[in-house]
């Protein structure tokens, strides 16, 4: 069983690194929104790209569509740390009970 165990453990690693990779990304993209960034730059349309897909079912999901600040982000980043703190670290003591 402790095979198992080490496949969940590097699972787990896997998705935390991705999540902090993402969430990296969503900051980024938090910060050029705040200046009119060239919508032609690669780099803008890569993080347009792979932001986009989650974050514009977030903006339909809150009220808070006529303020002027997109609350987004804020949402997405809560997501990934909780995803962070309850399924990568549940998914490393399933590993440490199976070994």
């Amino acid at each position: 069983m402790f095979v198992l165990g080490n496949f969940i453990v590097a699972v787990a690693k896997i998705i935390d690194i991705a999540l902090s990779i993402y969430m990296w990304i969503i900051i980024a993209r938090a910060v050029i929104s705040w200046v009119n960034p060239d919508p032609y730059n690669q780099i803008v349309q890569f993080l347009y790209r792979i932001t986009e897909p989650v974050m514009e079912p977030v903006r339909r999901w809150l009220p808070m569509r006529g303020m002027g600040i997109d609350l987004s982000p804020l949402v997405i980043i809560l997501v990934i740390f909780f995803l962070q703190s309850f399924l990568v670290k549940s998914m490393i003591e399933l590993a440490a009970y199976l070994r």
